[in-house]
């Protein structure tokens, strides 16, 4: 007679607390711990119930497996919701996700997020705003959304802004990879731990000894990266992202005598004209924000532009990542066919019910 297997699934965040550290590990490691929904209340729902915990003092975060931290949102759940016309789950989950994203910025207590091996999109969104942001030699941190023809979120349009130069709009245009070097430079992450020190950092974390702070054990671990190249290609990067659009600045990029400009001109050729566009509007108004929490609003006000409005979101989603044929097909299809007021209205567009209420929803 068989056995009927009732082992329940692994929870997708694992939550525990030991000697005054409360740690939460993301735990999709076959989707490199892509978020849903649920992940994100279980998340919110850990640091509810740390903030008054007298014997939590710090908060660790990481994720399961060799791949990396977090390959970001459900994007494939997102088309889904979109083309079976549920809009209120596509606001849904983006409240509860900038709320998180907003929690971990402002928690009374430090949090150590570990941006191990991939870390991009919704990754960013809580590791970028920890208060102390650790990488190691194997960190790949990005926020490709114009790739599938979407815009820079989970307040990445606020650390883009403030990226040195034009650098921000560089890798919000291009969807760009950051190694360590780049992710310190352009200011989403503090310090480069090797892999193989992980281990010794979250024991110092548990055993640490007053007054030592989490950053300044992080600082023990500590190496000096190398040289960034996102700082090396500052002259080309300046010149090209300081032009007043997307067409101008590969004209601009066209005319640079480096081999990677012309590279990066022929990236932008092949990525949503309208996604380009909305994207360099929304971070340079994000750079004149006053908060992170504006920039979540604005965001948010554009992802609902884009999953009510524009058809290159559910494309680029199926050409990336469902039919896996990297063939999307842009509506528009040129830069030249972009409407001249397009970006000003994405970012005119009000949602329904703001992101943050009048009681700035009570998280």
């Amino acid at each position: 007679m068989s056995t009927l297997d009732v082992t329940a699934p692994e929870p997708t965040v694992l939550a525990r607390a030991e000697r005054g550290v409360g740690h939460l590990t993301l735990n999709r490691p076959r989707a490199i711990n892509a978020l849903d929904l649920d992940m994100i209340l279980q998340l919110s729902a850990a640091l509810d119930a740390w903030e008054h915990d007298p014997d939590i003092d710090v908060v660790l975060l990481d994720g399961a497996g060799e791949r990396g931290l977090c390959a970001g949102g459900d994007v494939r759940g997102l088309r889904e919701q979109i083309v079976e016309g549920r809009g209120s789950e596509v606001a849904v989950f983006f409240r509860a996700e900038y709320a998180l994203n907003a929690r971990i910025a402002e928690y009374p207590k430090p949090i150590v997020a570990i941006a191990e091996g991939v870390t991009m999109g919704g990754g960013i969104g809580l590791a970028g705003h920890a208060a102390v942001r650790v990488v190691t030699e194997r960190s790949r941190l990005a926020m490709p959304e114009t790739r599938i023809g979407f815009t820079p979120d989970v307040g990445g349009s606020w650390l883009l802004g403030r990226a040195p130069g034009r650098t921000g709009e560089y890798l919000a245009l291009t969807g760009g990879t950051m190694d360590a070097s780049d992710a310190i430079y352009a200011g989403f992450a503090d310090a480069l731990v090797p892999s193989d020190r992980l281990t010794d950092l979250c024991d110092a974390l548990l055993t640490r000894a007053d007054p030592a702070t989490p950053a300044e054990l992080v600082l023990l671990f500590d190496e000096t990266p190398a040289p960034s190249r996102l700082a090396a290609a500052r002259p080309w990067i300046d010149d090209a992202f300081s032009a007043d659009t997307v067409a101008e600045i590969v004209a601009r990029l066209r005319a640079r005598p480096e081999a990677e400009a012309s590279t990066t001109a022929d990236t932008l050729a092949e990525l949503s004209p309208t996604a380009l566009t909305v994207t360099l509007a929304a971070v340079r108004a994000a750079r004149e924000l006053p908060d992170l929490r504006a920039a979540l609003a604005q965001e948010y006000g554009l992802v609902l532009w884009f999953a009510g409005t524009q058809s290159d979101l559910v494309e680029g989603i199926r050409a990336q990542l469902v039919d896996k044929d990297r063939d999307p097909h842009w509506n528009p299809s040129t830069l030249d066919a972009v409407a001249p007021d397009l970006a000003a209205d994405a970012l005119a567009a009000a949602p329904t019910d703001p992101l943050w209420g009048v009681d700035r929803d009570a998280d």
